[in-house]
């Protein structure tokens, strides 16, 4: 049985629109669990919880991007997860680096770790987060007005 040339370019056109189209939703469907997963959400929380850590990124806004998921960072299993959370604000970007645990009584997911790598090396810990100049009385004028510097 002989095929035609032009009957097996399009099937290889619709073969290749097909793959292309379930690899599109794979990772869709993918990027979708991680965001919706409480070890995610949690990170997530931890860090607009942080005032250190939002105006060290000049947010909000907060971006935050899809992960890499052929990054070895990123593991997650039964009852741990390790995800490395691509964020960006208007000053600079980073990664949250996160490890999670769920507890097998309760069935909830709890932050271990969560930690924030910006680009130029700084790295603040949002569990234990340093203490943050910008409450005191005397400073907020000047951030206000955009003089105020760390020291």
């Amino acid at each position: 049985m002989r095929v035609s040339t032009s009957h097996l370019q399009q099937l290889t056109i619709f073969t290749t629109m097909l793959t292309g189209g379930g690899v599109g939703t794979m990772y869709y469907l993918l990027q979708k669990r991680f965001a919706e997963s409480d070890y995610h959400r949690l990170a997530l929380q931890e860090l607009e919880a942080c005032v250190v850590a939002m105006e060290s990124l000049g947010a909000p806004p907060l971006k935050v991007h899809n992960i890499h998921l052929t990054d070895r960072s990123n593991r997650v299993a039964q009852h741990t997860a390790q995800i490395k959370i691509p964020v960006t604000g208007s000053k600079t970007g980073g990664y949250l680096y996160t490890s999670s645990c769920r507890d097998p009584d309760s069935n909830r997911w709890r932050l271990k770790e969560a930690v924030l790598k910006l680009r130029e090396g700084q790295t603040i810990d949002l569990l234990d987060p340093p203490p943050s100049a910008l409450p005191t009385a005397e400073n907020r004028q000047a951030v206000e007005t955009g003089r105020w510097h760390e020291s």
